[in-house]
């Protein structure tokens, strides 16, 4: 039996799954399967992963899936149609909305990369629904009107980035009215370091693609996997923090922590650190953010600390990993400059991975970016979705001059 928006229902909560065919997507499924009487994919979403769709839909079948463009909809409707499936696709980001506000959608998970995410996820929030947040972008570029959305809606917001729910679980239930009033004295934001973390710095110039893929410790997509090297995803998870949590980027402290075992923390005023940890598997999150405020089988193994044997902790190096500082000056000017931030860094990380640019330069772009275009304040939708677009031709005339 399933609790359906708190009322006890026989039938299985409806999953739509913004980017099903990501690390997230699948480690949302795969935790589904575990629990067929409790969960059942309503809604499957993909970019452009056709193929790895079609499959997802044949093993899952929902009622919906949804694309990019028009040609690829009617290649994968003939598709489910010829596997005998009643599937319906739809397509791009009015699609993506459309499957996120249903009225029969009761969780969504939003797990798109990047920018894209924002539209759909907001539809969620909107529409009232348990929103199990991996979008971190969509807090980076509207934190305050994202969060204004969701005071307004019923919707229930549940962190999915490890770092963020370990913070939640750390947390008591009502931190509504900031951290000091619940004696928190600061956040403590651990991260891996990446897989450069001691490199020398002369080398992280001919850091190859494959190397910036290669984590020590998560299976993640390529573009979060750059982030995590450059340090540039802890940048852009300090800002969400920053929403998430009503903290002060002061109040949010990065650790290099390289096991990656101990998630996150919470340091009260008392001398009390409260920590989650847990193996780096990000079943173990979605599975508490799913079935919050129980708790339910994942299948990620136990932890054994006795292997492990150990846990290092040490300062982040800025000059090593420069996005973290511009992350972090980003969330202290506030108004656009997360949003340019994360834009440029989305043209960043696409040129390095198409060998456009060296590794360093990552860093380089989104410098001059934030350099030649003032933040200014928030006011609405559009003033956020316009810095981001003049953040990109920033970045793309940078590329331009640099291939001259």
């Amino acid at each position: 039996m399933a609790c359906r928006l708190g009322c006890l229902v026989t039938e299985p909560l409806q999953i739509t799954i913004l980017g099903a065919t990501g690390s997230i997507g699948l480690s949302t499924l795969d935790v589904i399967a575990r629990h067929p009487g409790r969960y059942q994919a309503f809604a499957l979403t993909a970019f452009n992963r056709i193929a790895e769709l079609r499959e997802l839909c044949r093993l899952h079948r929902p009622r919906y899936a949804v694309v990019a463009s028009s040609d690829q909809a009617r290649v994968l409707q003939d598709q489910l149609i010829s596997d005998d499936l009643q599937t319906r696709v739809l397509v791009g980001e009015g699609g993506l909305s459309e499957v996120a506000a249903h009225p029969e959608t009761d969780v969504v998970m939003a797990a798109i990369v990047g920018a894209a995410g924002l539209r759909p996820t907001l539809s969620a929030v909107q529409a009232d629904k348990r929103v199990l947040l991996a979008n971190k972008e969509a807090l980076v570029m509207s934190g305050a009107l994202f969060m204004q959305a969701l005071r307004k809606s019923r919707a229930v917001l549940l962190p999915i980035d490890s770092e963020h729910n370990a913070i939640f679980q750390c947390l008591p239930g009502d931190y509504s009215q900031g951290l000091a009033s619940i004696g928190v004295r600061r956040i403590l934001l651990t991260a891996s370091g990446g897989p450069f973390r001691e490199w020398p710095l002369e080398q992280l110039a001919d850091v190859s693609v494959e190397q910036a893929c290669t984590h020590p410790n998560w299976s993640m997509g390529r573009k979060i996997s750059v982030d995590s090297a450059s340090m540039m995803n802890k940048g852009l998870e300090l800002i969400e923090a920053c929403w998430l949590f009503d903290a002060r980027p002061d109040q949010v402290e990065v650790v290099i922590h390289p096991q990656s075992v101990i998630h996150s923390m919470v340091d009260y005023v008392d001398g009390s650190v409260l920590a989650q940890l847990g193996n780096p598997d990000m079943r173990t999150p979605i599975a508490h953010a799913l079935a919050w405020p129980e708790r339910i089988d994942s299948g990620v193994s136990a932890l054994d600390l006795v292997r492990i044997g150990r846990l290092d902790f040490h300062a982040p190096d800025e000059q090593r990993f420069p996005c973290l500082h511009m992350a972090r000056q980003a969330a202290q000017n506030g108004g656009t400059a997360p949003a340019m931030l994360n834009a440029a860094n989305e043209v960043a990380v696409d040129a390095f991975l198409k060998g456009r640019i060296r590794f360093t330069e990552i860093a380089s772009i989104i410098e001059d970016v934030l350099s030649r275009e003032a933040a200014v304040a928030v006011h609405c939708l559009g003033d956020v979705l316009d810095a981001d677009a003049q953040a990109r031709k920033l970045a793309s005339r940078w590329l331009e001059n640099r291939n001259r």
